[in-house]
């Protein structure tokens, strides 16, 4: 049984840093999300949690699930549940962390939007199958991140 595409996305702040920006990356999402579309299975429900937030939670979910002693600039979590009467469901947690994003964009001179973007094209592959642990596939999701991106204008992030 094939079901129609439903993708829900809630956003969430935990840091002060996040709230002024939250409008434009509610518009970035919206956008990214409809061109990623044909990356999206028909046979599942999305329901996607983006979570702003900032280095110490970053710090204590890296740890905690990954077993990495550092901050991240992002960490996407998906759990599947299926449901006879429901169909299946991809529960997505997204976390951003304010605080290595901004450090990013300084160092490298980027636009903060450009950057969110590209992180969010990232991990919105992770939860359609993507992965990046052996090198043939961190190439694949690469070559696709660099695409979606060159949709939007934002010049292919991997090259300095």
């Amino acid at each position: 049984m094939l079901m129609k595409k439903t993708i829900t996305v809630e956003i969430f702040s935990e840091s002060k840093k996040w709230p002024r920006r939250i409008p434009k990356i509610k518009k970035i999402t919206h956008k990214t999300i409809k061109k990623m579309q044909i990356y999206f299975n028909n046979k599942y429900l999305f329901n996607i949690n983006l979570i702003l937030s900032n280095k110490s939670k970053m710090k204590k979910l890296n740890k905690k699930y990954k077993n990495k002693h550092l901050d991240t600039d992002v960490l996407t979590f998906v759990n599947k549940i299926s449901n006879k009467n429901l169909g299946k469901t991809l529960y997505c947690d997204i976390f951003f962390s304010i605080d290595t994003i901004e450090k990013f964009i300084d160092k490298n001179k980027i636009n903060f939007y450009d950057h969110y973007n590209h992180l969010l094209v990232h991990s919105l592959l992770h939860i359609n199958g993507y992965d990046h642990k052996k090198l043939t596939q961190f190439n694949k999701m690469k070559k696709e991140e660099i695409h979606i991106l060159k949709s939007f204008n934002i010049k292919n992030p991997y090259i300095n």
